[in-house]
């Protein structure tokens, strides 16, 4: 059992950039001592990478490290061509991203193909690199399991940083063997529900249900479980947070969309979303805010966009306004 859930930063190496401003930042400490000979001026030669006084000559650093490339590059796709700086290591993946990958395409280095023989051999080996990915039954789960994730999180648009986070909260269940009795598309579902809560982006279950292998109320259980274990701390959902997205789905201008947040904040004031679904008080105030916007929602497709009855529509819509107008009434 963890005590505190945080998202690992993932590590990314220095671009030849950043160390040409740490060595600027260093040099530019250096000029502003003095001479410890003479307390003369110190400047940096480049040419001939040492550090010396302006006035008697007494070298104080010498033979500097140059941590830039050892070629030129004359436009941006060349440099990029010529970097020889991987990608940055992530959660996504079982290995995190350390290991390499087989190109599919059967071409040689100038781009001609390869002779049949050439292709069973890559074929082959292609075969072990993949077998060699994962070494035991851990990385194979993790690896069936954050492709489940990629495939969910896909369709539903999530950002990498909901993925991201979905995927520490899995390694972290299965490093707390917690998968004992329960399905690997089960656990992926719900960590990347929890996910997105964490991430302020919320996505509602019947849509999380909608794209899982899974049965709703499995998720439920298992999210549940995972949130219990991992004591992760679950503010309640703000309705704003989906407000973005139906606006977004809708058509909705800026003004509706602003108008909802201003409902949803008197709602919220008055105590109308207490004990009630907020994707229902979303729902409401966007609907509310376009009639008083003298924008055209039709109420059937923003029931469909957030998955709630007209019947919650309404009910939500009258008992929104009321609260706004006692709010400008104060």
């Amino acid at each position: 059992m963890t005590d505190s859930f945080t998202t690992p930063k993932v590590h990314q190496e220095s671009s030849p950039e950043e160390h040409d401003e740490t060595d600027e930042e260093e040099q530019n400490n250096l000029s502003g001592k003095t001479c410890p000979e003479c307390s003369g001026r110190i400047v940096h030669d480049e040419a001939q990478a040492e550090t010396h006084c302006e006035d008697c000559g007494c070298v104080v650093e010498s033979d500097k490290i140059d941590r830039g490339p050892e070629w030129r590059a004359f436009d941006s796709r060349e440099k990029n061509d010529r970097s020889r700086v991987g990608a940055p290591q992530t959660q996504q993946l079982h290995d995190r991203g350390l290991s390499t990958v087989i190109d599919w395409r059967d071409e040689d280095a100038y781009g001609q193909s390869l002779s049949s023989r050439q292709r069973k051999k890559m074929q082959r080996l292609r075969t072990w690199d993949e077998r060699f990915r994962t070494k035991d039954s851990q990385e194979r789960n993790l690896k069936q399991a954050l492709g489940e994730i990629n495939r969910m999180a896909s369709a539903l648009g999530c950002p990498d940083p909901i993925r991201e986070t979905t995927s520490v909260l899995y390694r972290q269940a299965v490093k707390n063997d917690m998968l004992r009795g329960r399905s690997i598309e089960g656990m992926a579902t719900a960590a990347l529900y929890a996910g997105s809560r964490l991430e302020n982006a919320p996505r509602t279950l019947d849509e999380v249900a909608a794209v899982s292998r899974v049965d709703k109320i499995e998720i439920e259980r298992t999210y549940r479980y995972l949130a219990d274990e991992l004591e992760l701390k679950m503010a309640p959902t703000n309705p704003e947070s989906y407000i973005a997205r139906f606006a977004s789905e809708l058509g909705c201008p800026d003004e509706t969309e602003r108008r909802s947040r201003k409902l949803i904040q008197a709602a919220v004031k008055a105590g109308v979303h207490s004990g009630r679904n907020p994707v229902g008080i979303a729902a409401s105030a966007l609907y509310a805010a376009a009639k008083l916007t003298n924008q055209d929602v039709i109420q059937d497709d923003l029931s469909k966009i957030a998955n709630v009855s007209k019947v919650t529509i309404r009910n939500r819509y009258t008992e929104i306004l009321e609260a706004a107008d006692e709010m400008s009434s104060e």
